[in-house]
């Protein structure tokens, strides 16, 4: 059997996440005083009710290799493989923290194959990348197919968000003083997406509505061929909005599945209430197969494998 691990920024429903068995490994938020693990110490309803109100943002920080090694060790009770699931290594540290886990287990769980995922995603493109592989990993499938699965989501997913306010970019030092003042005079939507692992800027508009239609333009350049997708709209305490996005999503595409999720607050931290973005990819038309591995010598999901299985190259080798 094979275990899925991931972490918060995965954004994933809980009881989606239970119910296909997958680990949800813990960020840290550092509020003031205070050392919080992310939607375990604090819940999103609560943070960002609170998050206006703060005159400078918490600091956020990936797990350690002793939180996801405790998390291999947990698997291993009744696992014999582990697939290890990131956030982009160019935005966390998270995967290199996953990294340090893998080679102490080497040691520690001599049984126990470990596979190491850098999706160079984030939000729930990362989220789909797990639950892909947690369904996978349900019906049996060997490692390889539960890695394909992740890579097939990682390789051809798109994020694209909408912020509310540039306040948060603001107050993160991410933009400029006199960017913020011209935003918040003209009441900008930035819009945002991800490419080769680093948020990149798409656009803007003036108008909640306009954004949505720039959104629906975005992916339909992405998806040319009106290719079934699988669709996740995350927000960040703006359900209705959320809703109305993916209404529209729907009539524009064909969607063989839908979800909606909250992004945990160590994302959320970075753009405050309001944001809403799509998250998709196109249906794979066949399972998961070894065989169906895209041959790559340099894959756009970067993979790292304990030394144990030498079928799985380390794409950073």
């Amino acid at each position: 059997m094979i275990a899925v691990i991931t972490d918060s920024c995965a954004s994933i429903p809980p009881d989606l996440a239970q119910s296909l068995r997958i680990e949800v490994v813990p960020y840290y938020l550092h509020r003031g005083n205070e050392a919080l693990r992310d939607l375990v110490d604090i819940t999103g309803e609560e943070f960002f009710q609170w998050l206006p109100t703060a005159d400078t943002l918490p600091t956020t920080a990936n797990p350690g290799p002793g939180d996801y090694l405790n998390a291999f060790n947990r698997a291993a009770e009744w696992a014999d493989g582990i697939v290890s699931i990131h956030m982009t290594s160019k935005g966390s540290g998270a995967y290199q923290s996953a990294r340090v886990a893998q080679e102490m287990a080497i040691t520690q769980l001599p049984g126990v194959t470990i596979a190491v995922l850098d999706t160079l995603q984030v939000s729930m493109v990362h989220g789909w990348a797990a639950i892909e592989a947690g369904r996978a990993a349900q019906t049996g499938a060997s490692q390889e197919q539960v890695i394909a699965a992740a890579r097939h989501v990682a390789d051809t997913g798109w994020m694209i968000q909408t912020a509310d306010t540039l306040k948060y970019l603001y107050m993160g030092g991410r933009i400029g003083r006199a960017q913020h003042l011209v935003g918040s005079l003209l009441n900008v939507k930035p819009i945002i997406g991800m490419e080769e692992g680093i948020i990149i800027a798409l656009g803007q508009a003036r108008t909640r509505n306009k954004a949505y239609a720039k959104i629906l333009e975005l992916m339909h350049e992405r998806n040319p061929a009106g290719s079934p997708i699988k669709i996740a709209v995350t927000h960040v305490a703006a359900p209705q909005q959320a809703k109305l996005l993916l209404d529209m999503v729907q009539q524009a595409f064909d969607c063989q599945e839908t979800l909606i999720s909250e992004l945990s607050p160590v994302l959320g931290v970075h753009t405050g209430p309001g944001l809403v973005g799509v998250n998709f990819f196109p249906v794979p038309s066949a399972q998961y197969l070894p065989e169906e591995v895209p041959s790559r010598s340099i894959p756009s999901a970067q993979l790292a494998a304990t030394p144990a299985d030498p079928t799985i190259k380390d794409a950073r080798a």
